[in-house]
């Protein structure tokens, strides 16, 4: 745990949970990345397969931020060549609620877009 806490603090610009939050999703591609564990992507090509295109340099720092903070957990399904599959911890789903909530605003302010589904049993805490 001591890992967590040390990575907790050093992205750590106060003691407000909105802006220590945003230290750790708040950046265009992580809750994308989240809402593609959402929707059942689990392995690397797979998220490489999301309409934004998130570059793989970048997909792949925020993965290892999201197991860092123990947001997903990073398990081989696949031993040669090693492959990894991700999928949500406890702490990830509880981020459902936070994307089902930007699902209903983005659909109410923001004409023409379409939400993916996300399942139920895994948005809510």
């Amino acid at each position: 745990m001591a890992k967590q806490t040390e990575s907790s603090e050093k992205f750590k610009r106060s003691s407000c949970p909105v802006a220590s939050t945003l230290d750790i999703i708040g950046d265009k591609w992580t809750l994308l990345v989240v809402r593609d564990l959402f929707a059942g992507k689990r392995t690397y090509s797979e998220f490489q397969g999301s309409p934004e295109k998130i570059p793989t340099n970048i997909l792949a720092e925020r993965l290892k931020r999201l197991a860092e903070y123990e947001i997903v957990v990073k398990k081989p399904y696949q031993h040669h060549p090693v492959r990894y599959e991700y999928l949500l911890t406890a702490k990830g789903k509880d981020l459902g609620p936070v994307l089902m909530t930007m699902v209903q605003w983005g659909e109410k302010h923001l004409p023409g877009t379409k939400a993916q589904i996300i399942p139920a049993k895994e948005a809510k805490p």
